[in-house]
């Protein structure tokens, strides 16, 4: 028998790969399921990338890299910020990762240790708590409030600020919720964090996946921010890329270097001819990522339909990313029997609201990354069994 770190025991997960998981050994097993539990486009990388992929390794990018990523990309990455953002973002700035997640979990790493308290997003991405416990750190859940559009209550995120708070974390759009973070909410956030001396994780790889005439806004534009803001971003959402494992991140100057050598300890660098073809992405053709939000916009009206003509649902209309956040109170069942249900009962694989937190219960996520007909088909079976 060998004992493990105690730190393991404080360490989570994401039970979207479980569920997943559990739906392949049903399928296995002859059953028809329908996946709405992945969080992952369900289209093809655009072939201009994958061509860029195969040319950079006939061209030799086949050996290590910078630890913080190819200039090459680190360049291109900060052209395209700056355009999106309206302010310069320098290359040296930059850290390329291997996915996105290094960047929430180095800048944990490097800031968060016990006496520390952090506020996360709850419902939210489960990994913040999990990284932020893990580290020793002190897990604040923010509660997103439905009458607010999935949002907080700013007097409520005032409160929960004390002495020992060093981090904030938003995610805007958000997942699971599919809620934005209105401009005015965006200012009241920052005045807060920059009268705290709060150091903000700015969650935006949903950057590009907003409906109707909502623009994407970053908390960094705000006086004083800059300096005190990390936006973690990435390829795998807006180009479909999530096998790629690409992600980076936009670092004040005094969390540069530290994340480059935690990078160097833990990854070496990222894959390089990924980011050679990462480039294509950014400075190629973006229809692909237009045409995708075209189809995400017509499934996500067909799944909220839906969603609200089930006995016992209600369902707000997201306004960014690719999930619905249902409320299923009215059925009677908690967020886990309505998971358990859908996917035994009905062949629907969907996530407890408390995969995000323990403000999820009495909420589910659904995906709409999958075809038209198999969102009608879910919405059908989950009537049967409701």
């Amino acid at each position: 028998m060998f004992d493990l770190a105690k730190r393991q025991a404080n360490l989570g997960t994401e039970t979207a790969f479980e569920v997943l998981a559990k739906a392949k050994e049903l399928e296995r097993q002859g059953k028809s399921i329908i996946h709405l539990e992945i969080g992952e486009p369900d289209f093809d990388t655009p072939q201009h990338i994958v061509d860029a992929a195969k040319k950079a390794l006939d061209d030799g990018f086949t050996h290590y890299g910078p630890s913080a990523g190819q200039i090459e990309l680190r360049e291109s990455i900060a052209k395209h910020q700056s355009m999106r953002q309206g302010y310069e973002v320098k290359p040296e700035n930059i850290v390329v990762t291997p996915g996105a997640k290094p960047i929430m979990s180095f800048t944990i790493m490097a800031l968060i240790e016990k006496g520390v308290e952090a506020i996360y997003p709850n419902p939210g991405f489960p990994i913040y708590q999990s990284m932020i416990e893990y580290m020793g750190g002190t897990s604040v859940p923010m509660k997103l409030e439905e009458n607010k559009g999935y949002n907080a209550d700013i007097k409520g995120l005032e409160n929960l600020i004390t002495d020992r708070t060093k981090l904030l974390i938003i995610n805007s759009p958000n997942n699971p919720c599919g809620s934005v973070i209105p401009e005015s909410d965006l200012e009241q956030i920052a005045s807060l964090a920059v009268k705290n001396n709060l150091i903000v994780l700015s969650d935006e790889i949903y950057k590009d996946m907003y409906y109707g005439d909502y623009k994407h806004i970053s908390i960094s534009k705000f006086p004083g921010m800059r300096e005190r803001t990390i936006i973690l971003d990435g390829f795998s959402k807006s180009y479909a890329m999530t096998g790629w494992r690409l992600g980076y991140g936009v670092f004040p100057d005094f969390l540069v270097e530290e994340v480059t050598r935690l990078m160097t300890n833990i990854n070496s660098c990222t894959n390089v001819f990924s980011q050679m073809a990462a480039i294509s992405a950014l400075e190629g053709s973006q229809e692909s990522v237009d045409e995708m939000m075209k189809e995400f916009t017509f499934r996500r009206n067909l799944v909220v339909d839906g969603l609200n003509s089930l006995d016992g649902v209600t369902c707000q209309t997201p306004k960014g990313a690719f999930y619905a956040f249902p409320n299923i109170s009215g059925t009677g069942m908690t967020s886990k029997e309505f998971e358990h249900a859908a996917l035994y009962d009905a062949g629907v694989a969907l996530l407890s609201g408390t995969s995000f937190g323990k403000y999820g219960d009495g909420y589910v996520r659904v995906s709409f990354a999958n075809s038209r007909e198999n969102l009608t088909e879910a919405i059908s079976r989950l009537k049967k069994i409701l």
